[in-house]
């Protein structure tokens, strides 16, 4: 295999990086509250993806036990997944209504306003 078919026929981890690299740059660029909850969510969607990638086996079924059947795919990553996808939702809601409390707090979300406002007092 040459090199491009190499990356061509791993497309699905360059995709799980890119989305890995851009919410990472986005919650270390960004002061806006919002968009690093964005950023942080684009983050932890592509931990998700790393960690369920490996998980199918081509050829492998659902872990039925059958005669017939040989090889079978693991359903573990996948049910820690959606444990994941449940805390994660749960942890940007409660981001989320921190930031409307520190909105109602400083009437701001930028983190560098609100870091000049907190030091002149």
């Amino acid at each position: 295999m040459t090199f491009w078919q190499e990356i061509i026929a791993h497309y699905n981890h360059w995709v799980a990086i890119f989305l890995m690299v851009s919410g990472l740059y986005v919650v270390v660029a960004r002061g806006n509250m919002v968009k690093k909850l964005v950023g942080l969510s684009l983050f932890q969607t592509s931990v998700y993806l790393i960690y369920l990638l490996p998980g199918k086996i081509i050829g492998g079924t659902p872990p039925i036990l059958a005669k017939e059947f040989a090889v079978y795919s693991n359903p573990l990553p996948h049910v820690l997944i959606l444990t994941a996808i449940v805390v994660g939702v749960a942890t940007l809601a409660l981001g989320l209504a921190l930031v409307v409390r520190v909105n109602e707090a400083f009437g701001t979300i930028e983190e560098d306003e609100i870091f000049a406002e907190d030091e002149d007092e």
